[in-house]
């Protein structure tokens, strides 16, 4: 697919050598062997290949907008997604497209909204907000013959959000992964990268950043993947975790405000600012500035969510893997951010305390790095207490 319609740039020269390199511990070059990349505009990874294992392999590419095919390499005019190969493959690679795919007003991806819902149909990975870029995975992994091996460069989020768990639960099963944190390698894009390499009819994951590497032989089905150690391990047992001891709510959107009629942009005699993460800080809630440009009264807050009547914990939802924390006394109306309400008594001022402790954030951004630009729900509820 043509690079130019999809939110994703070139891949650098050098992280394309370095994945090409890598290959050499999964195959065998001396064998004419039939190489693969799907959305290859101008074939950068076959190129590569050819330069460092010879000329003798077949080297294919799927491009929904070819252009000249480069000398020695066969480029088909198809959409890769829907493409019926007549091949298995012993090596597929590149840089697939990403995005969702949906309106204009919301995401990058218009072109490809009449065939959403045949990539929904074929795909069984699709969930949620699925990206483009899994439905590339999980089609390559089916046009892999055994031991063929895949090598792609694709954003960090699949490895933690809650979209991409069906995702996950395809690759565990299918083969061995072996996961390079390469972080934001893209020019002018603030995409948090991880190069896949998967091997197919093996097992087990690894996770690594070239220093720390995280093994998990048995992967449980949907698990995410982080960096691990065993002080992390030790940490998760020490305490219920959250996700046992609170119901975590999320807050109502901006939609869900304007449709209810409740909110104005002038503030009205006795009106209360509805409350965004900008108003959230350690241990503190700034009740008095409106950042979001919405008043209302406070008393017509239940009317969106029954909950924000009752005082409880606000977690950030917009402060990547920092955890910040206050207690909500007056019960104010909220667009996002995390509401926790205790299944039983809680000392509030403790548990404060310590979710905004900075050795709290400091574990998580070990963990998560930047793989994603928000602290996720599934995140949140795995933190011990």
């Amino acid at each position: 697919m043509d690079s130019t319609q999809f939110a994703h740039v070139p891949t650098p020269a050098p992280i394309v050598e370095r994945m090409v390199r890598a290959l050499s511990a999964w195959i065998n070059p001396q064998r004419a062997l039939r190489v693969l990349e799907p959305a290859c505009a101008e074939a950068p990874f076959l190129k590569a290949f050819r330069a460092h294992y010879g000329s003798h392999h077949r080297l294919e590419g799927v491009e929904i907008c070819p252009k000249e095919a480069p000398s020695g390499i066969t480029v088909r005019s198809a959409d890769y997604l829907l493409w019926e190969s007549p091949h298995e493959y012993d090596v597929i690679l590149g840089n697939p497209p990403y995005g969702i795919i949906g309106a204009a007003s919301h995401y990058p991806l218009t072109t490809f909204v009449p065939q959403k819902a045949l990539y929904k149909k074929q795909f069984c990975t699709w969930h949620g907000k699925y990206n483009l870029y899994g439905t590339f995975l999980e089609r390559s992994v089916a046009l892999l013959r055994p031991q063929g091996v895949l090598a792609m460069i694709v954003p960090a989020s699949w490895l933690v959000l809650d979209d991409f768990a069906k995702l996950r639960t395809y690759l565990f099963e299918r083969g061995a992964l072996r996961i390079e944190y390469v972080g934001k390698v893209f020019p002018k894009r603030n995409v948090s990268a991880v190069i896949v390499y998967f091997v197919k009819g093996e097992h087990g994951v690894v996770l690594t950043d070239g220093t720390t590497e995280t093994a998990i032989p048995e992967p449980a089905p949907a698990q995410m993947i982080r960096f691990e150690n065993d002080a992390i391990r030790a940490w998760e047992r020490s305490g219920s975790p959250i996700g046992s001891v609170f119901r975590i709510h999320f807050a109502a959107r901006s939609p869900e405000f304007r449709r209810s009629g409740l909110v104005r942009m002038h503030p009205l005699c006795g009106d209360v600012p509805v409350l965004t993460g900008r108003n959230l800080h350690r241990g503190r809630i700034d009740y008095e500035t409106c950042y979001s440009g919405w008043w209302m009264r406070l008393e017509d807050a239940a009317h969106l969510r029954a909950y924000y009547r009752m005082p409880h914990l606000v977690v950030a939802h917009t402060k990547g893997t920092r955890l910040v924390c206050a207690f909500d006394e007056r019960g104010y109306p909220w667009r996002e951010e995390f509401h926790l309400l205790p299944t039983e008594r809680q000392d509030v001022s403790r548990m404060v305390a310590y979710l905004n402790h900075p050795s709290v954030s400091e574990r998580l951004q070990w963990m998560y790095r930047d793989f994603v630009p928000h602290l996720t729900r599934t995140m949140l509820t795995k933190i011990p207490l």
